[in-house]
């Protein structure tokens, strides 16, 4: 049975199409399609285009739809006396709405490793360089400060050293001093079986003064304060406020940004000193309950034998920590891109960042200072 239209007949196979098929007519043209496609289920084996007057890429769309689009793209190819305009107009709209393609080949477990790994050396190198320039800028906003005490901003300066400092010395403390007592008690449970508990006040100190004080000082400002910086600084980003102090002519970095890193700058050497103490302090208490060391001999072995350097070595390191920490949360805040699951995002990603550089230098330092023999 032929199906017909007054644009679209159907007959023995042949699809007859007739006058315009073009945009201003899609939608009668479209409601012919559709009743042709539910009336008939017949092969078409050919197109006669032979009463078609005008046709465009909406008609061109429709004639996809009725054949489909391998069908036509066939059709227009094998037919001799279609015209090489139209061929080749029915031939990119049967490519465009083609859905059938090919599987995509897996890859393999090597070829997936190494993508994966290229993906993360990638994005690492990029986020390195970003982070380089941002700390380029930080330098060059605080130099271009100092000759003016005027754009000091010396009270949130303060403030920011009270939440990063003050309100995070109970916590440092605490944490400092259960770690030293747990070194300490590891480290006589050791050295026990050698006869040379003795050398736990050695372990303690050395560990607290070079490395565990200010890591761990470094370590809870990471996932303290950088995070608290990184959730502030992207809050604002969503509500477009670091984009209003740039419309009012104030620099971001001036103002939000060199006061955070200042006040960590001038925190994390006091928190170290208090980390440094608290945890051989801690040591001292196990020295004295489970080794019988009274507190005047481990204060004798700690002033004669432990050099002034090893202080000296694992303060020198605060500042250097802090800044990057700092700098790293400021960064993830501005990097922010206006939703709320951005802001969950950099804050997890400023506390990786943070926790990863702090412990990557402190390893280049080690090897740097035992070089040199410090």
């Amino acid at each position: 049975m032929p199906t017909a239209g007054n644009s679209l007949t159907i007959k023995d196979g042949t699809v007859i199409l007739h006058d315009d098929w073009v945009l201003s007519r899609f939608t009668e043209l479209r409601r012919e399609v559709r009743s042709a496609l539910s009336d008939t289920a017949q092969t078409v084996e050919r197109v006669d285009w032979s009463d078609l007057r005008q046709l465009d890429s909406a008609g061109a769309s429709l004639i996809a739809e009725l054949l489909g689009s391998e069908r036509l793209a066939q059709l227009a190819e094998s037919d001799p006396e279609l015209a090489t305009e139209r061929k080749g107009l029915l031939l990119t709209v049967a490519h465009a709405t083609s859905t059938e393609s090919s599987p995509p080949v897996p890859p393999s477990g090597l070829l997936h490793l190494l993508a994966v790994v290229g993906r993360w050396i990638s994005g690492f190198a990029r986020d390195q360089k970003l982070l380089t320039g941002f700390i380029g800028q930080t330098l060059t906003t605080i130099l271009a400060m100092l000759p003016h005490p005027a754009r000091w901003r010396l009270t949130s300066l303060v403030a920011h050293i009270q939440r990063t400092g003050l309100n995070a010395l109970p916590i440092v403390a605490l944490l400092t001093f259960l770690v030293g007592a747990v070194v300490a008690f590891l480290g006589a449970t050791v050295l026990e079986r050698f006869g040379a508990t003795i050398y736990t006040v050695h372990l303690v100190t050395f560990a607290f003064l070079r490395e565990f004080g200010v890591i761990l000082a470094a370590i809870l400002l990471a996932g303290r304060t950088a995070s608290a910086y990184t959730a502030q600084l992207g809050s604002m980003k969503a509500n477009q406020e670091i984009d209003a102090l740039r419309a009012s002519g104030l620099d971001p970095i001036e103002m939000l940004v060199v006061p955070r890193v200042l006040a960590m700058v001038i925190s994390l050497p006091f928190l170290t000193f208090v980390g440094m103490i608290s945890g051989i302090v801690g040591g001292a208490m196990v020295c004295l309950y489970s080794l019988d060391i009274s507190i005047t001999q481990f204060l004798s072995i700690i002033e004669r034998e432990v050099p002034l350097n090893h202080f000296l070595v694992g303060l020198g390191k605060a500042p250097v920590f802090a800044f990057v920490v700092a700098v790293i949360g400021c960064l993830e805040g501005l990097k922010v891109s206006g939703s709320a699951e951005s802001v969950g995002q950099h804050t997890t990603s400023s506390v990786v960042q943070s926790i990863f550089m702090v412990i990557l230098l402190d390893a280049i330092a080690a090897l740097f200072f035992m070089e040199m023999g410090w």
